[in-house]
């Protein structure tokens, strides 16, 4: 298995990513429900995020907390989904790639959930 070197790779990774989640009915609700994104655009701006945080290419804009305490706002973004969330990304990491930047993409993933649920947490606290 290679690492991930390209743009094209975090795209097959995002991509396989959405297919865990979306076909995993005790996380898919939040996509498809509350959220309804729409994968043709959404999936774009993840590898521009991946992309700007893995490769340094940036060009992401988007204030990623806020977005998330946006979705936590419409439905709780409870602990046990955050934990379905890290699984199925290191699911798709690991049965794509090996590597140094695959170990990296993981410990980013885990930084950004520990994050956002501390600010869910003091914004609930508020």
């Amino acid at each position: 298995m290679n690492d991930i070197q390209t743009q094209g790779d975090l795209y097959s990774l995002v991509d396989e990513f959405y297919k865990k989640l979306l076909t995993d009915d005790s996380i898919s609700y939040i996509f498809t429900d509350v959220v309804k994104i729409k994968l043709e655009e959404h999936l774009p701006i993840l590898v521009t995020f991946w992309s700007q945080a893995i490769l340094g290419t940036g060009g992401y804009t988007h204030n990623l907390t806020q977005i998330h305490l946006d979705v936590n706002a419409k439905e709780y973004l409870s602990p046990e989904l955050f934990k379905i969330w890290l699984h199925h990304f290191y699911a798709a990491v690991d049965e794509n790639f090996k590597g140094e930047k695959a170990e990296q993409i993981k410990t980013q993933a885990l930084s950004i959930a520990t994050i956002i649920q501390i600010k869910i947490a003091q914004q609930k606290d508020k």
